[in-house]
C-alpha cells in the first residue's frame, strides 16, 4: 500500500495534503474553542464532497465555526442568512429583465460559490429550505428549464437552532438525507467557557478574524490532492459488511420508524474512510466506521413517537445498535 503521508499537491508543494487539513483544523481553533469534533466533521466533509449541518443553541459559536473555516481557506464564501421571508430565487438566483437588451438574463444567486454558510436555515419555511436540494445533489440549479453548473468545490455548512426553539421550521426529510454529516455544537465545558470569555477580555473580535491570525492555509489544490489520498484508502470486505449490519440493524429496531438507507451506508463508508486518512492510515479499521456513525446516521433515522416520550435519542439508538453488532476481526 502507498503512504498517503508522501502526496503532494498538483502544485508541487512539498507539504502532505494531509499536513494542509491538519493545518487548516489548527487555523480554525484560533477562532473557536472547545468544538474539535465539529472542527474534524468539517474537514472530513471537505474530503468526501459532502455538506454539513451544525446544531445548537443559539451562542454556541455555529456561525464563527463557519466562518472560520472560511478564512482559513482560499476558496470564495457566501452567506445566506434564512429568514422566514427569504424566497428561493433569492438563494439560486433568478432571470432579471434587461431594459437596454429587452431581454432576460441570469443573475447567480449565492449559491454559486465555493462554500455557502446557510445560517438558521430552519428559519425559514420547506418550501426555501428545498430550493438547496438540487444544488446539494447535483451541484447545479436549473432555472427556467436551463440547468447551470455550480463551481467546484461546493460545500452547504448550515447551522440551525433545536426545533422545539421558537421560530423553526424542520427540515425536509429528503434535505436531511443530503447533509453527510450533523454535528452537534453543545454548551461549552466551564474550563472551555473561561477560555472563551478570556479571549474576548483580550481584544478578540469575532467579525475580525483576520486580527484573530486566522490565514488561508489551504486551497483547492490542496483539497484535490488530499481527496485523492483518501480514494486511495483501502476497505476490506469485513468493513464493508460491517457498515451494511449497523444500518441495516437500524431498519429492524423497534424504537425507529425509518431506518438507515443505502445512501446512508455508503456515507458511512465514506466518512470512516476520511477519517482513517486523517489519522494517518492507509486502511479503514471498525474504531473509523465508530467513530463516525453518530454525525453521519443521527439525522437519517426517525423515532417512534412512544419512543420520544421516552427518553429515547437518535444517539442512544446507535450507540446501542453499535454496541450489539458483531465488529470484525
Amino acid at each position: 500500500m502507498t503512504d498517503p503521508t508522501t502526496d503532494t499537491g498538483p502544485t508541487g508543494d512539498p507539504r502532505s495534503s494531509r499536513a494542509s487539513l491538519e493545518a487548516l483544523r489548527a487555523e480554525i481553533s484560533k477562532a473557536v474553542v472547545g468544538q474539535d469534533p465539529a472542527v474534524t466533521g468539517l474537514v472530513v466533509a471537505l474530503l468526501c464532497r459532502g455538506h454539513v449541518l451544525l446544531e445548537g443553541v443559539p451562542g454556541v459559536a455555529k456561525t464563527l465555526l463557519v466562518r472560520a473555516l472560511a478564512a482559513s481557506l482560499e476558496l470564495e464564501t457566501k452567506r445566506v442568512q434564512f429568514t422566514p421571508d427569504l424566497m428561493p430565487s433569492d438563494v439560486t438566483g433568478s432571470l432579471v429583465y434587461d431594459t437596454r437588451t429587452t431581454e432576460f438574463s441570469f443573475q447567480p444567486g449565492p449559491v454559486f460559490t465555493n462554500l455557502l454558510l446557510a445560517d438558521e436555515i430552519n428559519r425559514t419555511p420547506p418550501k426555501t429550505q428545498s430550493s438547496l436540494l438540487e444544488a446539494m445533489e447535483e451541484r447545479q440549479v436549473t432555472v427556467d428549464g436551463t440547468p447551470r453548473p455550480l463551481p467546484e468545490p461546493f460545500l452547504v455548512a448550515a447551522t440551525q437552532n433545536p426545533v422545539e426553539y421558537e421560530g423553526t421550521y424542520p427540515l425536509p426529510e429528503a434535505q436531511l438525507d443530503r447533509f453527510l454529516l450533523k454535528l452537534t455544537v453543545p454548551l461549552p465545558s466551564r474550563q472551555d467557557e473561561i477560555d472563551v470569555l478570556t479571549r474576548h477580555a483580550e481584544g478578540f473580535n469575532p467579525r475580525d478574524l483576520r486580527a484573530a491570525g486566522v490565514r488561508p492555509v489551504a486551497g483547492a489544490a490542496d483539497l484535490e490532492a488530499a481527496r485523492a489520498a483518501v480514494a486511495k484508502t483501502s476497505i476490506s470486505p469485513e468493513i464493508t459488511a460491517y457498515v451494511v449490519d449497523i444500518c441495516r440493524a437500524t431498519r429492524e429496531s423497534p424504537s425507529l420508524t425509518l431506518g438507515v438507507s443505502p445512501r446512508g451506508a455508503t456515507a458511512l463508508l465514506s466518512t470512516a474512510r476520511a477519517w482513517a486518512w486523517l489519522t494517518g492510515r492507509d486502511y479503514v479499521i471498525p474504531d473509523d466506521v465508530k467513530a463516525l456513525s453518530l454525525p453521519t446516521l443521527r439525522h437519517r433515522i426517525q423515532l417512534r413517537p412512544e419512543a420520544e416520550m421516552e427518553g429515547v435519542t437518535a444517539d442512544s439508538v446507535i450507540n446501542a445498535i453499535l454496541a450489539h453488532v458483531p465488529v470484525p476481526r
